[in-house]
């Protein structure tokens, strides 16, 4: 096996036979006296091993798994588009058809807030998940999106019976309850999100909160209170 060796005078590198390890000679370019290092001087770098079955010729046979970045599919953004003009569209008829007065009947909102539920959990789930972890897709997702769809509008739900039940609307009390309410009602969202649909806790109060924020400002586009029923 040939040995490199490197010119301390022009510094060019070469090979040379491994019967001249150990002896002197003069350099091919620049005449220098070098030194050929013993074979057992010579430092050799060897590839790292791979794991798994490898060919004849040394070439591993399996090839490693490729992957491939999940994006939202152009199909599901437009329906998402749809889904956000038409919702923003009925709360601006609804507000005219009110005149301004917040009087929404409650079977609509309880409507309204189902109907949402599902496309923000989707899209909160794109934007928050993990991207070290291989994403949901298809019928599996579908299935961990019924949990956020079903617990998001019934936190709505537990918050109306609780100012109802405490009759706390309109009280000085609201804005201290709303300080202990919210962040309950909230990290039970959070909770929602990490169990179905493995986001970290803090992603998981996020994807709740783009819920809870999407239903707020359609309240106040009917020209509903921010936190009650009424206006």
């Amino acid at each position: 096996m040939p040995i490199d060796v490197l010119c301390v005078g022009c510094k060019t590198r070469f090979q040379v036979s491994e019967k001249f390890a150990g002896k002197k000679g003069p350099c091919p370019k620049c005449k220098t006296i070098i030194t050929v290092p013993d074979k057992k001087d010579e430092v050799v770098i060897h590839a790292p091993e791979t794991s798994g079955p490898v060919g004849a010729s040394g070439v591993p046979v399996l090839k490693p798994i490729a992957r491939t970045e999940a994006r939202m599919p152009m199909p599901a953004i437009i329906g998402v588009c749809v889904a956000v003009a038409v919702t923003l569209i009925g709360a601006l008829a609804i507000r005219i058809a009110t005149g301004g007065t917040g009087n929404v009947p409650l079977p609509l909102l309880i409507i309204g807030s189902i109907v949402l539920a599902p496309p923000l959990a989707f899209a909160g789930y794109t934007f928050l998940r993990d991207d070290e972890l291989e994403p949901y897709r298809g019928m599996s997702l579908l299935l961990r999106l019924i949990a956020p769809s079903i617990v998001y509008p019934a936190l709505w739900a537990l918050y109306w019976l609780v100012i109802a039940k405490l009759d706390l609307a309109g009280s000085d009390m609201m804005l201290t309850a709303l300080i202990f309410i919210v962040p309950a009602v909230i990290a039970a969202g959070a909770f929602t999100a990490q169990v179905s649909l493995d986001l970290t806790f803090g992603n998981g109060a996020l994807h709740y909160s783009l819920y809870l924020v999407a239903t707020v400002l359609l309240r106040l586009l009917m020209g509903m209170s921010a936190y009650w029923q009424g206006s």
